[in-house]
Order: structure tokens, then C-alpha cells, then sequence
């Protein structure tokens, strides 16, 4: 209890500093899903060319798809005839940011961040979507109707569109509230804990030593983020507590990049939706991208004589009013009452299935 008790509560002030923005992102995350279709989404990136990569970059970046959720929506997109440059592109900045995430990095980390994060994942989906579109050679087969993601069927998956404005608004938080918040919830949370973990255990002796400065923080990041998954949203928190103890801003920055746009779950599907070539230049692309502006945003922060730390400092438990912690409850609050639903939902599936086996 001496060990957990401190990371608990730990864990409870980077929620309570953070809960208020990201039920911000998700109420946003809600109002872009009721007014952007998914079929203005793929009318815009068919083409074989560098404007399409550049809207697919640009969609990509608010749009509320969690990691597991962009996967059967660029297939679906690919399948619609967009390019597989448009395909990277997409596949790049959406689960790289979001507006919940770029509301976390608020509540975190520092404004310089904030903007740097959703630039830097405009640039590197581009880059990337643009290499692939170079050495694109022509298919020969299409992608099958019956392609298989790691998703559920739910992750992405569309109704009859209402046609009051107050129907679509009412349809998109009420998905960003339930559906988007289960599919991130648990990734959060698991964040917030290894957050606090870190804050507990790690001193910042050892990172100013041996994660300081220079590339070589920037690559270990590199390494820890590539094969693992972690949302956009749950890697601040992480990212967060690193800075607090000495990471360079600009081996946070790499980490903030990598860990959402890549993982061995999904890389194995996109390989089905690319292609090998093209699924190999998607991950050169993130690498060297993400060093290069990891590198650009270390210049950055000492040229302005910006210390991260100082502002997550400031960020600390004196500002912590009533609506941080009332925010905090709430946000608690909806991951249970998802639970709950989702738990609801299953058991009335499973009372269907036996119903219907009892009747054949």
C-alpha cells in the first residue's frame, strides 16, 4: 500500500489536470462526426496525386477515429478508390492527432507543443503519402470486399443520416460520448497509471542522464514506440510525465508521433491495404520524420529558451479547483457508465444467440 498509494494519487492529479480538456475534445470530436460524412471524406482523395495526399492529411488530423478505428476506415476508403498515397496519408494523421488529443497536449504539456503536435503530423503524413504515391507501381488486383481488420465491426460503421441539424448533433456526441470514449477510455487511463508510475519511480537524475538530450532519447522513443500500441490521446499523459522529469521536448515529440501511427497489430493490416512496398515506406517515412522534427523541435525550444518542464510545473495541484475535480468525477463517471452499456449490450446479445439456437 506505501507503493501503490502514491502512484494512485499521482495518477488522480495529471486526470484532474487533464480530465476537463479531453471531455472538451471528445464534445468536439462529437460535433465534427455529425457534420462530416464519411462520403465527403472519400469524394476527396481518389486521385493518384499530391493534392489528395494533402486533403487526406489535412481530414485526417480532427477527424475522431481512434487507432483501432482509422484501420476499417482506410480500407473502406481504399476500396472507395483512393490512392494508396491518400490511403498512408490518412492512416498517418489521424490517429498521430485529434482534437482531443491536441486538447490534452494543452492541459499537459505547453502551447509550443500544441501547435507543433498537429503540424508535425500534417507534414509526416504528407511526406509519406507522397513517397508512396512515387513508387507506387499500378494494382493488379483490388483489395477484396470481405477484407478482415483486428477491429470490430463498430469501430466504424455508419446509419441512415438523419436530416435535422439537431439529429446530427444529438447522433455525433452521443457517439463520441459512448463509442469513441470506449475505444479510448481504457488506453487513457492506462496512460494516466503509467504516468504516475513514472512520476513515483523515475528520477530525474536518471533522465537527465541517460535521457537528456541529443538523439539517442529520441531513438530509444523510437524503439518503445514502434511495435507498442498507445492512442494519441493516452501517450501525453506519458509523454508528460517524462518531460516533468528532464525527456527532451524533442524525444517527447517522438514519442507522441510514433506511438499512435504505429503498432505490430496494425502493421499487419495495413500491409493488406498497401501493399509490402508501400507499408515499408510508411514506416521509413514516420521514422525518419519523426527524428528529424524531434531534432528540429529541440533547436526550437532552446532558440526560444523554452524549458517544458517549468510549464508542466505550473500546471500542478494549486490550480486545482472544483471543476477540475468535478470534470475528473464526470469523466470516471461515463468510462463506468460504458461499461456498464457495453456489458448490458453483450448480455442481451448473448440471450438473442440462445434464443435463436433454442428455435432452430
Amino acid at each position: 500500500m506505501s507503493l501503490i498509494a502514491p502512484i494512485i494519487l499521482s495518477s488522480w492529479h495529471i486526470l484532474q489536470e487533464s480530465a476537463i480538456f479531453i471531455l472538451f475534445g471528445f464534445l468536439m470530436a462529437g460535433i465534427i462526426k455529425a457534420f462530416i460524412s464519411d462520403d465527403f471524406v472519400g469524394k476527396h482523395l481518389g486521385k493518384n496525386s499530391f493534392i489528395t495526399v494533402v486533403k487526406a492529411s489535412l481530414l485526417g488530423i480532427p477527424l475522431p477515429l481512434c487507432s483501432c478505428g482509422v484501420i476499417p476506415a482506410a480500407a473502406g476508403l481504399k476500396k472507395q478508390g483512393a490512392s494508396k498515397g491518400a490511403t498512408s496519408a490518412f492512416l498517418i494523421s489521424t490517429p498521430e492527432t485529434g482534437v482531443d488529443s491536441i486538447a490534452i497536449t494543452y492541459a499537459l504539456l505547453d502551447p509550443i507543443m500544441t501547435i507543433l503536435r498537429p503540424v508535425a503530423a500534417f507534414f509526416t503524413a504528407i511526406f509519406a503519402g507522397a513517397f508512396v504515391n512515387l513508387t507506387d507501381k499500378p494494382e493488379r488486383e483490388e483489395i477484396k470486399k470481405d477484407f478482415e481488420t483486428t477491429c470490430a465491426a463498430d469501430c466504424y460503421s455508419e446509419t441512415s443520416d438523419p436530416t435535422s441539424i439537431w439529429q446530427k448533433l444529438s447522433r455525433g456526441v452521443r457517439y463520441a460520448f459512448t463509442d469513441l470514449l470506449s475505444d479510448i477510455a481504457g488506453w487513457f487511463m492506462a496512460g494516466i497509471l503509467i504516468a504516475g508510475v513514472i512520476s513515483v519511480f523515475l528520477s530525474p537524475d536518471f533522465i537527465s542522464e541517460y535521457l537528456g538530450e541529443g538523439l539517442f532519447p529520441m531513438i530509444v522513443m523510437l524503439v518503445i514506440s514502434i511495435p507498442l500500441y498507445i492512442c494519441a490521446t493516452a501517450s501525453t499523459p506519458i509523454a508528460a510525465a517524462l518531460a516533468l522529469k528532464g525527456l527532451s521536448p524533442g524525444a517527447a515529440m517522438v514519442l507522441l508521433l510514433a506511438g499512435p501511427a504505429t503498432n505490430i497489430a496494425t502493421l499487419t493490416v495495413v500491409t493488406k491495404i498497401l501493399g509490402k512496398r508501400a507499408t515499408v515506406i510508411y514506416i521509413l517515412s514516420i521514422v525518419v520524420c519523426s527524428l528529424s522534427i524531434g531534432y528540429a523541435t529541440n533547436l526550437l525550444y532552446a532558440a526560444m529558451g523554452l524549458d517544458i518542464t517549468r510549464w508542466v510545473e505550473s500546471g500542478g495541484a494549486e490550480e486545482h479547483g472544483i471543476i477540475y475535480t468535478a470534470s475528473a468525477l464526470i469523466f470516471i463517471g461515463l468510462i463506468i457508465y460504458n461499461m456498464v452499456r457495453k456489458r448490458r449490450q453483450n448480455q442481451e446479445s448473448c440471450c438473442t444467440c440462445e434464443g435463436a439456437a433454442v428455435k432452430q
